[in-house]
This record gives structure tokens, sequence and C-alpha cells, in this order.
């Protein structure tokens, strides 16, 4: 099986990619985070040497004009939309940034020439530092996970899920899904709180699957797993199972560290195929993106429909 060449894509965190038809679109946050891009490939492996188009830049006044992260590219019911979260100002408030959740709309039918409108807020419950919003079509209805901070609750970010009334609106009360729990969800940090962050679902045989990042984004950072049968109702929380143990995770032999915020995709053969950042490094350097590079790796499914993501390789 064909090893990808990594870095895959250099300088760039929290990425994402886009299988639609037989083009794939990539995208994640910008070093300066003050943009939003998109590459475009008739091939998974073309995304590595696409030309970035810059398809929206923060403005200089308003809730979105810094540290734009985690952008999504989706398409749904024939639209085009990023999902991204940004903040009005650099400024910490209890030690988090004052991150809230948008959505971009392109009025055309291709995300790389098509205008791209003016940002939408995704309003919640809680008025709090809220990122990395993901969307999912699931039993015939749209669904929005995020993470975010609930303050009567003891934790950094916990993950969220709720129906769509529409591309920006939730519908009904939200899930918490998931919040720290286990001892490797608390690692570095105060090393108490933990955080739950970076939601991605996958669909295979009779499950559903939410992959999430947790831990300081440190060498401690890494991929845990939940799951739900297909036909239950996933806003029942008893219906969800939840790993204790990290599913990926930093590997000191490949110098690894920090494996997170992933997505799943497929190659032209339909294998599939896991994208995640990571860091060469151990601690948090400054520089572009934190010197987290875009990899990928091929993942495999056991016995019993569980993924098998291995280790992060070189």
């Amino acid at each position: 099986m064909k090893v990808w060449p990594n870095p895959f894509i250099e300088d760039r965190a929290d990425p994402h990619i886009l299988r639609h038809g037989q083009r794939w679109y990539f995208t994640g946050s910008v070093p300066d985070y003050d943009s939003l891009e998109l590459r475009c490939a008739d091939t998974l492996m073309g995304l590595r040497d696409a030309e970035p188009v810059t398809v929206w830049r923060k403005p200089d006044t308003g809730p979105c004009r810094e540290l734009i992260w985690a952008p999504e590219l989706h398409q749904i019911d024939g639209v085009w939309v990023i999902y991204f979260c940004a903040a009005p100002s650099r400024e910490q408030i209890d030690g988090l940034c004052q991150h809230r959740m948008f959505t971009l709309v392109c009025d055309g039918n291709d995300p790389m020439t098509g205008s791209w409108q003016e940002s939408h807020q995704i309003a919640t419950p809680l008025d709090t530092f809220s990122l990395d919003g993901t969307y999912c079509f699931h039993q015939g209805r749209h669904w929005y996970l995020w993470a975010q901070q609930n303050p009567n609750v003891a934790g950094n970010t916990f993950i969220y899920l709720a129906e769509l009334s529409n591309l920006w609106t939730l519908k009904g009360e939200p899930l918490m899904l998931s919040h720290p729990e286990f001892r490797w969800e608390k690692k570095g940090g105060d090393g108490v709180n933990g955080v739950n962050e970076a939601p991605t679902t996958l669909a295979h045989g009779d499950r559903l699957f939410v992959a999430y990042s947790a831990a300081a984004t440190d060498e401690n950072y890494g991929m845990g797993l939940l799951w739900i049968n297909k036909d239950a109702d996933p806003l029942q929380l008893s219906n969800w199972i939840k790993l204790d143990h990290a599913v990926l995770s930093t590997d000191e032999k490949n110098e690894q560290y920090g494996p997170g915020h992933s997505c799943f995709t497929t190659d032209e053969n339909g294998r599939d195929v896991l994208v995640y950042h990571s860091r060469n490094h151990t601690g948090i350097s400054e520089g572009p993106a934190h010197v987290r590079h875009t990899r990928l790796k091929y993942f495999c499914w056991d016995e019993e429909g569980m993924p098998d993501f291995g280790v992060p390789p070189c």
C-alpha cells in the first residue's frame, strides 16, 4: 500500500479534506490566522502541490477580526459553506480566547471561483468560547458538532451536538456529547480540567463514529473515539459509547508528537485515509501555525468493525 509523503502540507494546522465527486478540496488554519484559503485537485495527492486560493480575509473590525481557526468546507443541499471560528481580539479571559463560530456561504457552483458572502454567527445557548464546528448528514437530517466551554461544569471545552434548521441555526437543545473524564484527556495544561475538541464524523457499517481530540495541544494531544448504532437516536446520550483511551497518540520512535484535529477522506480507489496534524517536536513553539503540519495515513478496520488507526508514521 502506498505511503503518503509526510508532512503532506507544511504549516497547516486543523486540516480538513473534502472529497466531492472526483475532486478533493483542502483547507486548514493558515500561519497568520488572518484568512481562509482553499485548494482543489483531481486527485488526493494533487492537493499537495495545488495552488492555494484565498477566498476570504478577516475584516478590520467586528467579531471575526482575529485568530481565524479550523475552517471546514462542506456542500449542503447544493450550497457551498465554510464553517470556521474567529475572535474579536487576541485578548484572553480566564486563560481562553474569545472565539465564536461562523459560516461563509458561496453564491456560485464552484467554491474556488464563486463569491463568498458575509459571515453568519452560529448562536448557541451558551455565549462562551466555542470552536471547531463540523457538519454531518445522518438519518436524513443535518447535524452540527462543535467544542465549547460550559462555565457551569469543570473543564475547558466539551463536545456538543445539535440538529440544524439551516446552515447556521441550531434546532432544539444541544446535547453535551463528551467531556474530559479519562486521565489521558486531562494530560498537560493544568492537568485537571482537560479538553475535548475538534469533533469529526465517520460512518461505517452499522455505526456512526465521532473522533475528537483531547489533552493539552503539545505532545500530550491525541485522538479519542465515540460511536453509536446508525439507527439509534443521536440526541440520547445513553446510546453513545466512548473509549477510555486514545486511538492515536504521540509516537516518540517516529518523532511524531500530539497528533489530532483529524478528519476522514478516501483516495481514488475508495481506501480510507485519516487526515490530521502533528508536530515533530515536543512542547509548543512559536512560529507558523505553531509548526503543526498536515499529515495523511491509511487506516483499516478490525473484525468487530472498529477503526484501527495505528501510530503516526514519520
